[in-house]
């Protein structure tokens, strides 16, 4: 059966998951673009010929995402809304032979560097001219750099090296041409990604060579600001800080996820570091930079976490006070380390620690704004929303951390700069009026 309005040659492409995913899908995006198909990103309407999934696979909430996704459209095909339903990404490459199964209507299963395959069943040909060429799907003044894929390290939870595969670094002169692709087209900030940043370089240029790659980055002409996000705090390279105190379109953010305040439990997890080393590190990085705001993840309900080590990881916190923090649940994800365990933690436990870590984190967050009333402070706006603009200062990455609301009486020009006196504060929301 077909259903009039298909759109020939017009392929939507849907992205579940983390920043690195939709990187990928942009790549995807650019590239059909140069063969000339019309593309559409998570698309509303069920005009497109083609679906594109781009699958999230990291745990179990994200892999019921995408199954539900994938049978949305499985449906659309079947009642004639779409012809092809092509999936990729984390999921796919984890699991494609078992949901070829189960799903058998999707058409074709592609893995996480399957991109030229892609490519070639959809009668494309993959254009090396467009490397570091990128359509965006985010606001065109800010852009995720993804500078390396995969990941080499052990950690007892986490399935990324068993879809993404080993820590494979992009040589810096490829993500300056990047960089200065995307400053033509009016990108101001660029948000540094992988799933390990301070282990970037080490296979390529053999040593840690984020900093070099900061430096020639903060060169681009047009970056306002340059964000990192994901860092390992084991060997972490501590002249990073230099080039962030010496440049000043250097963010003073560090997103590092910690994941435990237990030193029993950072072993179980096999994150290479104890809670002494990790509360070191931090005061050695908040004495080189002062007014750094610190991000961090933790993770709850681990096998083996008992009630007496949840709560070292809950004083850790109240000690530690991160302007941002994420708390998530254990999820029992196959062939990993930590698989081999017994997931011993009822589930409610896990949302009662996961509740009371971020319950300690909104009274802390909601103090530390507190101090902010006042105070005036750079800030680069997103969006109209609700009767306000709002924004973002360098101390806050789009959409998981702190915004700033200005009242869209005050007018400002999306994706530019204002500088803007704090009036108020709320937990995660910064109230102020627009100075210049």
């Amino acid at each position: 059966m077909k259903t009039k309005g298909i759109v020939k040659n017009k392929v939507n492409i849907v992205t579940l998951g983390c920043s690195k995913n939709l990187v990928d899908s942009e790549v995807l995006y650019t590239q059909l673009k140069g063969n000339g198909f019309a593309v559409d990103h998570e698309s509303k309407k069920d005009d497109s010929q083609i679906v594109v999934i781009n699958t999230c696979g990291f745990i179990d909430n994200a892999k019921e995402e995408s199954i539900n996704t994938i049978l949305r459209y499985a449906d659309a095909k079947a009642a004639g809304m779409v012809d092809k339903v092509y999936v990729t990404g984390c999921l796919s490459h984890r699991y494609k032979d078992e949901l070829a199964v189960e799903i058998p209507t999707v058409d074709a299963w592609f893995g996480t560097n399957e991109l030229p395959r892609l490519l070639k069943t959809l009668k494309a040909d993959y254009k090396h001219e467009l490397v570091g060429e990128r359509l965006l799907t985010t606001p065109a003044h800010y852009a995720y750099l993804k500078i390396a894929e995969g990941c080499d390290r052990p950690c007892s939870f986490c399935a990324i090296p068993l879809m993404r595969g080993g820590h494979v670094s992009r040589p810096i002169d490829e993500l300056v041409k990047e960089a200065k692709s995307l400053a033509k087209r009016g990108t101001k900030e660029l948000i540094l990604i992988a799933q390990d940043l301070t282990y970037y370089g080490l296979d390529i240029y053999k040593k840690r060579n984020l900093s070099d790659l900061l430096r020639n980055l903060s060169d681009v002409e047009g970056i306002d600001w340059i964000r990192l996000q994901y860092a390992y705090p084991a060997g972490f390279p501590m002249d990073v800080l230099d080039v962030m105190n010496e440049r000043s379109n250097i963010a003073k953010y560090l997103d590092m996820p910690l994941q435990s305040g237990s030193t029993e439990m950072l072993k179980l997890m096999r994150r290479g570091i104890t809670r002494e080393k990790t509360e070191a590190l931090i005061h050695s990085i908040r004495d080189k930079v002062p007014d750094i705001a610190l991000r961090t993840t933790l993770i709850v309900g681990h096998p083996g976490e008992t009630e007496e080590l949840f709560d070292e990881t809950y004083e850790f916190v109240e000690k530690m006070r991160f302007d941002r923090l994420g708390a998530f649940q254990y999820s029992h994800e196959d062939n990993t380390h930590s698989f081999s365990m017994e997931d011993d933690i009822d589930p409610e436990v896990k949302q009662e620690r996961a509740d009371a870590i971020m319950e300690l984190q909104q009274g802390i967050s909601a103090e530390l704004n507190q101090e902010k009333i006042g105070k005036t402070f750079k800030v680069l706006f997103d969006r109209k929303e609700g009767g306000y603009f709002i924004g973002r200062t360098e101390y806050d990455s789009p959409e998981v951390d702190n915004e700033v609301l200005v009242p869209a009486s005050q007018y400002v020009r999306l994706g530019d700069f204002a500088q803007v006196k704090v009036t108020s504060a709320e937990e995660f929301d910064l109230y102020g009026e627009v100075i210049s």
